[in-house]
């Protein structure tokens, strides 16, 4: 794994923009970034591929064990939802995609630091903008990414058991989260369906049909919803959710797997496994570790512990229960840039990778994405 120099392309901004990528400078400064990229052996693509395997059968091993422990308290998950998990579960509800975050150091397998199961920020930029930079900048190089085939998959696989409607929603005003959807609705088109965008504050409840509708009064019966699930459990509205028949994407059951709880379960369940860190739900008597928030998300507030003090921290909004996880660094690259691996699941496929990388050894909203490459030879 290198970080190569690379020259941006002529008009860079437009071209992004024209696929769909609007948000890629946040307060002047690039947000994609091809300047650089990092280039990748087939052997370390082949090591990402088999761990991203690997680790999805940890995680769906360690559902079942929480569902059969009815081990929810530590996930936070409030009791009037926790049927809908199981049933979900039970059902086999589909999942579409998921990102595991990793860290990949010479010498070491590839660690979990933990799982983006439930809202799959970066999508757009890993599996289209990256795409087309290689096509551009690097035609004889390869790229670890199929998502875009494997989400036409597993659209047509929905499409055929059901022929309803399928609606994508986000929060209104938020450029990335709205491009986003629209991809996967992009997508959804492509493999044959009907779809609306909603957002999500526009989606109405009808009490008498006990549906959600959209702004015709059509009830609303598979949508996805660019929302985590711990939001909607607290929101006002979120018991409709126990009333209608809708279908979520991502389904309820990834609400375990997009909390950091599930790192200590998995420690747990598989102690001293090579891609596992060890985690716990209190702080370690010794070593480095990391404290991070059960349902805080894009870095926040997550603290850096060194020999029992407190070296280094993200500012955020989230104060709740947290878990701790044996500090494990982030590559660095010309002593000043610390890299990460998102490893994407689609419909159960290992099928592409993004980096995101930063100055700081802690991943935030606004670390730079950076495109990968790799060769056959």
């Amino acid at each position: 794994m290198r970080r190569m120099q690379c020259q941006p392309r002529v008009d860079w901004q437009k071209t992004v923009e024209s696929q769909g990528m609007y948000y890629h400078t946040a307060d002047g400064v690039p947000y994609w970034d091809e300047s650089v990229y990092y280039e990748f052996t087939s052997t370390e693509v082949d090591t990402i591929e088999a761990a991203t395997y690997t680790l999805d059968a940890l995680c769906l091993d360690a559902v079942q064990q929480v569902i059969d422990r009815d081990g929810f308290d530590c996930f936070q998950i409030p009791p009037r939802y926790r049927d809908l998990i199981r049933r979900s579960w039970d059902v086999d509800e589909h999942t579409i995609v998921g990102r595991f975050d990793l860290s990949m150091t010479e010498g070491r397998p590839p660690k979990l630091l933990e799982y983006n199961a439930d809202t799959p920020t970066a999508l757009l930029e890993a599996a289209v903008i990256q795409w087309f930079w290689l096509k551009d900048c690097l035609p004889n190089l390869q790229q670890f990414n199929s998502i875009h085939d494997r989400l036409i998959e597993i659209f047509k696989e929905l499409r055929e058991k059901t022929g309803e409607r399928f609606y994508f929603a986000a929060i209104a005003n938020h450029v990335e989260d709205f491009m986003t959807v629209n991809y996967l609705r992009d997508a959804a088109i492509q493999a044959g369906f009907d779809t609306d965008y909603l957002d999500l504050e526009k989606i109405g409840w009808h009490a008498q049909r006990r549906v959600f509708t959209d702004m015709s009064e059509r009830a609303i019966g598979l949508c996805f919803k660019l929302y985590p699930w711990e939001w909607m459990f607290s929101d006002a509205f979120g018991p409709n959710v126990l009333q209608a028949k809708c279908r979520w994407l991502e389904p309820p059951w990834k609400a375990l797997l997009s909390n950091k709880a599930i790192l200590p379960v998995l420690w747990e369940l598989n102690p001293g496994h090579p891609n596992l860190l060890p985690s716990s739900f209190e702080p370690p008597t010794h070593g480095n570790y990391i404290k991070k928030p059960i349902l805080g998300r894009e870095g926040a507030n997550i603290q850096v512990f060194e020999g029992g003090k407190l070296t280094l921290e993200n500012p955020g909004p989230y104060d709740g229960p947290a878990v701790y996880q044996e500090l494990c660094p982030l590559p660095r690259f010309e002593d000043r840039y610390f890299a990460l691996i998102g490893s994407w699941m689609v419909n159960g496929w290992a099928c592409g990778m993004g980096i995101r990388e930063d100055e700081n050894p802690i991943t935030g909203n606004l670390s730079r994405f950076v495109p990968h490459a790799f060769s056959s030879s």
